[in-house]
């Protein structure tokens, strides 16, 4: 019999100095994005899931938790992403008509640990720019989420940029079933050299022939050059090269420091990216940090399909593990007593912002998460702060 304080498996409670941590980068990371424009909103944790999985593919689907409505008997979804969310939010609730910034923090929930020790309640961060199709936009995000995670004291930071247009391009000329594309897809984000070999045999020689060199096309600058003599010479393949090498110019300006790399067969992520995608590594994880790119399409299911471009910290909780822990927040140590002196003195105090424990009757024991280097001490009738 399981007893009643166990939490479902990869569950956890988050207990009070990982919870500082947590909570700093969250604040961090919001004060951040208001700095580059952006506008926080709030999704809500669950809607009706034709919403949450509207042009996302299977992917997600299969991670999102569903309920049944008690109110309407509508099928419900916990979300498992906030990307969807925010495009319904420009595109039905601000339907503006210039450029939108927006940015969230908060849960999202998988029916599977995506890792042996993954957790299935992620707190996510995210940014989506909506309305602008250029380049720009994504380097804008791009410098979002590198700046985050260099303020954040992530060490050893690796951008690795790709696009979705050149393996969809390469199986322009593939005559395969849904099922069978995403078996092809996931094999190429692998690398699984011999399913995507076994696959490419039913193609034709151009497509077969791109299917094969796009397993070795990650790496250095080199891989650019690579790109465009082995793959097909088709327009989008030509223009997603071009592109990314123009991000990459311009991040190496910016953040000289940061190593930048392409892996062109590498599909990671959730099925609507259109176009550039990228994934962030730092602080010797090997699992990415952060991922994002474009994905115009994800609006079109709302009625209003328009340029669209963001990134998300896949999980602060996993990032908090990752980077130093800050110094405990320095406090004033109070005696409890019925003295209205001492009572104003202690508001008066955490009024000016200061941190204010009282030492309860009978518990003279200090918290941990709180450095008390003074005391507020009575002397000559008067409390007064002294250091310890």
């Amino acid at each position: 019999m399981s007893s009643a304080w166990l939490l479902p498996e990869h569950i956890a409670d988050v207990l009070p100095a990982e919870a500082r941590r947590i909570e700093e980068l969250r604040r961090q990371w919001l004060d951040l994005a208001r700095g580059y424009g952006f506008e926080l909103v709030m999704p809500p944790l669950l809607e009706h899931l034709e919403s949450l999985l509207s042009g996302t593919g299977r992917e997600l689907n299969l991670k999102t938790f569903k309920l049944v409505d008690q109110l309407s008997g509508r099928t419900l979804g916990l979300r498992a992403d906030t990307t969807p969310q925010a495009a319904r939010i420009d595109a039905h609730l601000l339907n503006r008509e210039g450029v939108t910034r927006l940015c969230y923090c908060g849960p999202v929930l998988h029916t599977r640990p995506s890792g042996l020790y993954s957790t299935r309640e992620q707190l996510q961060f995210g940014a989506e720019i909506f309305g602008h199709a250029g380049l720009e936009a994504e380097l804008e995000v791009q410098e979002l989420a590198l700046d985050g995670l260099q303020a954040a004291g992530v060490p050893q930071l690796t951008i690795d940029l790709g696009d979705a247009r050149i393996v969809r391009s390469v199986l322009g000329g593939a005559l395969l079933d849904a099922e069978a594309l995403t078996e092809l897809v996931a094999a190429l984000t692998a690398k699984d050299g011999s399913t995507v070999r076994a696959m490419a045999a039913r193609c034709p020689a151009e497509t077969r022939e791109g299917l094969v060199a796009l397993l070795d096309l990650y790496g250095g600058d080199e891989v650019l050059d690579s790109a465009s003599r082995l793959l097909p010479a088709r327009g989008p393949i030509q223009a997603a090269l071009a592109d990314l090498a123009w991000l990459a110019r311009h991040l190496r300006q910016a953040y000289p420091e940061v190593q930048i790399g392409f892996d062109l067969s590498d599909m990671s992520g959730y099925a609507y990216y259109s176009g550039v995608r990228f994934a962030i590594y730092g602080g010797g994880s090997a699992d990415a940090l952060a991922r994002g790119g474009r994905y115009d399409e994800i609006g079109a299911v709302f009625g209003r399909n328009r340029p669209a471009v963001g990134f998300s910290v896949i999980d602060l909780k996993n990032l908090a593990a990752l980077v130093p822990s800050g110094p405990v927040r320095a406090a004033v140590r109070a005696p409890w007593a019925e003295d209205d002196a001492l009572r104003a003195a202690i508001r008066a105090l955490r009024g000016r912002g200061e941190t204010v424990v009282c030492i309860l009757p009978g518990h003279e024991q200090e918290t941990e998460e709180f450095d008390c280097d003074r005391e507020l001490t009575q002397v000559d009738g008067r409390w007064l702060v002294r250091a310890l």
